[in-house]
């Protein structure tokens, strides 16, 4: 595939991920009309989770179907993936996230009451911490949350595992992270989708968003690494 058609399933992949997941977080977790009818924590652990499955099969087939700065870490440092293709993957993995977060702002703005108080589903530690868990526990989190998720990618998309099944694998990965991790950091394990929803409800969430790029980096090239050395021939 070209990498102009690479770029644009990256970007689609990207947008849906952070639309639909960050779009039931804000939409759908609770329904103030009616509160019974919000989804809460499961669903949205479940959108972010059927987001990357649906778009793994929709598109994967073009780019690889990382739709995450920290997978395209990850997938490098296990020796699948170029270095000169990393930067082009993150602007647009980034660009793709913001577009999302621009057009769930303009959707959520029209209801009445609407406000960035709530965060706009991004991410934090410390006072902004939906459990108001403190930095080093939600830097842990996110290492590993995103280490396991890469194992799950690297592992499941190996030639020597059973063909067809990686989308599935790791959509049910990242609902298992999220369904652990909301309560925590609001779930990240995605830089990208950190920066799209911050860059909105501003000030202290984009404070913080430097532990929501650092930590999924270290994780997804830790597991990067060591996928590489358990999978190795020797």
């Amino acid at each position: 595939m070209t990498m102009g058609k690479r770029l644009g399933a990256e970007f689609l992949g990207t947008f849906w991920l952070t639309f639909g997941g960050c779009g039931a977080a804000v939409l759908a977790a609770a329904f103030p009309s009616t509160p019974f009818l919000g989804i809460g924590f499961a669903g949205v652990a479940l959108a972010f989770g059927l987001t990357v499955l649906t778009m793994a099969f929709a598109v994967g087939h073009i780019s690889g179907g990382h739709f995450n700065p920290a997978v395209t870490a990850g997938v490098w440092a296990a020796g699948r993936f170029k270095t000169a293709d990393i930067i082009p993957y993150w602007i647009v993995q980034i660009a793709g996230a913001i577009a999302a977060a621009a057009v769930l702002y303009v959707i959520a703005s029209g209801r009445e009451g609407f406000s960035l108080a709530g965060g706009f589903a991004s991410n934090g530690f410390g006072d902004l911490s939906p459990g108001k868990y403190s930095l080093l526990a939600c830097f842990l989190t996110e290492v590993l949350a995103t280490f396991f998720f890469l194992t799950i990618i690297i592992g499941s998309t190996s030639a020597r595992a059973p063909a067809g099944f990686a989308p599935i694998a790791i959509g049910l990965g990242l609902t298992l992270i999220h369904l652990i991790t909301i309560p925590v950091t609001n779930t990240s394990v995605n830089p990208a989708r950190s920066i799209g929803p911050a860059l909105f409800a501003g000030g202290a969430h984009i404070a913080q968003l430097w532990l929501f790029i650092i930590a999924p980096i270290i994780g997804a090239v830790l597991a990067g690494w060591v996928s590489k050395a358990l999978q190795s021939e020797d």
